[in-house]
């Protein structure tokens, strides 16, 4: 199926908090799992899906993101001048794999002013949004295809998530289904941010992967800041779907 999708924003501004102390010096998207950041499992899953160009929404202090994927000949030359080849072609594939671009978000006011950020840069693009410090283990197809199949079939924007346990129902974005599609696709009635346990129209979450067309910059700019006194993407999603329809797709994988 041809991919409409060209772009992925990855918001990484975040200062971690949860994860301190550690993340007071390494942000928590660069944490390693195994030999390799946190992220760099995202951005493969992104060029695996077809997108080429990569928008990293970071804060002023972020610098290490932009030092792992900027190119560094000098290092290239030093391993292979000490017979480190291996290690040059790793270092120069991370940098040259895809087209990267870092916007600084000057304070956090939350993931849809986050994603705001890249909309010099997407134009009128559609765009993948993936949450830089949430890694979802698959086997064969990836999250992020799953999501943009569905875009592509529906042309319409897409909430990816799964099923979660009631009783965290009240960590997510919490799905309000209006028609059941099949095959793990559904037609949304409302999204709901942080519902109480009692109130949760059902268990099915908002899980940190998104697919939307560029009208969503609209929908963000008109969102007045909610909980906690952030732009919440979620809030703007459940505007625009009082305009068109919003569909949450199932995704495979264990997080």
């Amino acid at each position: 199926m041809n991919n409409n999708v060209k772009y992925a924003v990855i918001p990484c501004a975040g200062k971690g908090t949860r994860f301190l102390p550690i993340t007071k010096g390494v942000p928590k998207e660069m944490l390693n799992i195994v030999d390799r950041p946190t992220l760099d499992y995202i951005v493969d899953e992104v060029i695996d899906a077809g997108i080429n160009n990569i928008i990293f929404i970071v804060n002023k202090e972020k610098d290490d993101i932009k030092k792992f994927y900027e190119r560094n000949i000098e290092l290239e030359n030093d391993l292979i001048a000490n017979n480190k080849k291996a290690f040059a072609d790793i270092i120069k594939r991370n940098s040259t794999k895809a087209n990267y671009f870092y916007v600084v978000q000057e304070e956090q006011l939350g993931l849809g002013h986050a994603v705001l950020q890249a909309k010099e840069i997407i134009g009128n693009n559609n765009f993948v949004v993936c949450c830089g410090d949430d890694i979802t283990l698959f086997d064969k197809i990836s999250p992020i295809k799953t999501l943009i199949d569905a875009f592509n079939k529906t042309n319409s924007t897409i909430v990816g998530g799964q099923k979660v346990i009631h009783s965290e129902i009240n960590k997510y974005g919490c799905m309000d289904i209006l028609k059941d599609c099949g095959d793990g696709l559904y037609l949304l009635k409302n999204i709901i941010e942080k519902p109480n346990l009692k109130e949760a129209p059902s268990d099915f979450a908002s899980l940190g992967k998104w697919v939307f067309k560029p009208n969503i910059f609209h929908e963000i700019e008109s969102t007045p800041k909610g909980r906690g006194g952030e732009v919440q993407l979620t809030d703007a999603i459940a505007s625009l779907l009082k305009k068109e329809n919003v569909y949450f797709k199932v995704f495979p994988g264990k997080r």
